[in-house]
């Protein structure tokens, strides 16, 4: 995943954070309805967010959640984590999604559509065989849209430390295999 990597859907872009987009970033992460259902603490301010985006944005496998419709600006977050960067990952073959949207854009579908891309993504072109997928306990929307895009539930762990949050939660795993997402996308060979 070392290559620069756009990817699109009919309502959205997906494509690399710049640190350009810290002032939106900020925006958006800053509403404490957003980040701690992720796992990570509202943005400060927007030197936060553009460092933000330095460090964890801008990896390889990280895409600006872009909108069609819109100004050009980022909506969410999405990413596909591999490898040994994925910490819920047991094989090479497998890959972690996490993603977040910006409060104005709830409800749209937005989320699910952008999914529905990174594991075309993920499956096709990472050639990944399992993509694991993780909400907190209570974080309905989160767990709605891993249910409308296929991911089964596997287990949880009642004691998941969050060092971000300092706190205990409960956390649910889900998952979808390559041949289950070829089946529910009709991409049986």
């Amino acid at each position: 995943m070392n290559n620069i990597v756009f990817l699109e859907t009919k309502r959205l872009i997906l494509r690399p954070w710049n640190e350009a987009d810290a002032e939106v970033l900020y925006r958006y992460a800053r509403d404490p309805q957003v980040g701690p259902n992720a796992g990570w603490l509202p943005h400060a301010d927007v030197r936060y967010s553009r460092a933000i985006i330095r460090t964890v944005l801008g990896r390889a496998g990280t895409f600006a959640v872009v909108p069609r419709e819109g100004n050009g600006e980022p909506a969410g977050s999405i990413g596909i984590m591999t490898g040994e960067s994925a910490a819920r990952c047991r094989s090479e073959t497998e890959g972690e999604i996490g993603y977040w949207l910006g409060v104005p854009f709830w409800g749209k579908g937005l989320i699910p559509e952008a999914v529905g891309e990174i594991l075309r993504y993920g499956f096709e072109e990472l050639h990944l065989q399992r993509i694991w997928c993780a909400y907190y306990d209570g974080n309905i929307r989160s767990m709605r849209v891993m249910e409308k895009c296929g991911f089964r539930y596997d287990h949880m762990n009642p004691d998941s430390y969050n060092p971000m949050l300092q706190e205990h939660r409960i956390e649910h795993f889900t998952n979808i295999s390559y041949e289950e997402w070829r089946k529910k996308s009709g991409n049986a060979f």
